[in-house]
């Protein structure tokens, strides 16, 4: 079986460190009544910046999976931030 150079342990860390910003950053904007389309902002640019340190800093490509991942969700991420910027939810109702 090939070893694709991280172990199971570790790809479960880092698996764990983008949700836990994912989930910081989604705590402190509530706290400081952040726009939604702001949190949203954050947390794309959160999840592109990990999957850069991941295709980046992992070797032999053992995390290339979950960078993509990472990837379509930081682009869907900022495509929500986008649609609530131009269209922000009536706050009356």
């Amino acid at each position: 079986m090939p070893h694709n150079g991280i172990d199971i342990d570790t790809y479960i860390l880092l698996t764990i460190y983008p949700i836990i910003s994912f989930f910081a950053i989604g705590f402190v904007g509530r706290k400081l009544n952040l726009n939604e389309a702001l949190k949203y902002f954050f947390q794309g640019v959160s999840c592109l910046l990990f999957a850069l340190l991941y295709i980046v800093m992992i070797p032999r490509g053992g995390a290339q999976g979950l960078a993509i991942v990472l990837i379509l969700f930081g682009i869907l991420l900022l495509f929500m931030a986008r649609k609530h910027k131009v269209s922000p939810k009536d706050k009356t109702l």
